[in-house]
């Protein structure tokens, strides 16, 4: 089971919305994957079309990592019914996360998300967990039980600073935390390609970052917000529109397995 934490210590960079994409690419595909709502506004469980009535939620997980507790929290999502070989379910998100989102957290706090996850390993080819946007305790929950991190990012001066302080804090959790922890890259978002403003700062993060910038920039489209909009997976939305980002999560999701296999191989060599 690979773990991927979806993170951005900027707001409103599309992070829930590259979550998504990247599990109607796991979806498409016929992957067993579980999605992780560790965002407290909770936006990929409607994103899922989950109901979270009669379910325990990350909050209660986050408590009390139980076996008992986190079967509770997982449901079902309403993706399944699209596709007879696929497999979505979902840590069911919460509002009262935030609660567990101190500036400091304890050890034993944050490897509770990573407590979790073991008890369902053998379940699930891939996580997804989408973080909140912030540095405090929910944050280094998910990358402490995360092999990678894929930061979500746009174009913009203000996310550019905070794409610096992002690889500095994993770096952190990597030397103090989980040495197992990398940053699988920089995915770069809504992207309007006649923009000189957009084109200067993809230059400015690919000279600050190098190869750690991915490809493709993923383009605005309002097909991939109808689509989710719509609870439904993008790959199943119809239009060329959504059919090209369906391609380009595509792409994200095989430089997620890439990183999947060479953690094995670094895993059985350690």
């Amino acid at each position: 089971m690979h773990v991927l934490s979806v993170s951005s210590l900027k707001g409103g960079v599309g992070k829930t919305t590259v979550s998504l994409g990247i599990a109607s690419a796991a979806f498409s595909r016929g992957l067993r994957t579980l999605v992780v709502d560790l965002d407290p506004q909770s936006d990929v469980s409607t994103g899922l079309a989950v109901d979270p009535e009669g379910y325990a939620n990350v909050a209660d997980v986050l408590e009390s990592p139980k076996e008992k507790v986190v079967r509770s929290a997982i449901a079902p999502s309403g993706w399944n019914e699209f596709h007879e070989g696929g497999k979505i379910d979902l840590l069911v998100g919460s509002p009262s996360a935030i609660n567990f989102d101190g500036p400091h957290p304890s050890a034993r706090d944050i490897w509770k998300l990573e407590e979790a996850l073991a008890i369902v390993e053998a379940d699930y080819d891939l996580v997804l967990i989408d973080s909140a946007p912030s540095l405090n305790a929910l944050t280094r929950t998910a990358w402490a039980a995360s092999d990678r991190v894929l930061i979500v990012t746009e174009p913009s001066l203000f996310a550019v600073a905070a794409t610096d302080r992002a690889l500095r804090a994993i770096e952190e959790i990597r030397r103090g935390v989980s040495p197992r922890l990398q940053p699988l890259g920089i995915l770069i978002n809504r992207v309007q390609p006649q923009s000189m403003e957009h084109q200067f700062r993809i230059r400015e993060l690919r000279e600050m970052f190098g190869p750690l910038v991915l490809n493709p920039q993923l383009p605005e489209r309002p097909a991939l917000q109808q689509a989710q909009g719509a609870a439904k997976p993008v790959h199943l939305w119809p239009g060329e529109p959504a059919q090209e980002m369906a391609a380009n999560f595509d792409l994200v999701l095989d430089r997620v397995l890439r990183s999947a296999g060479q953690a094995a191989i670094q895993a059985k060599q350690a």
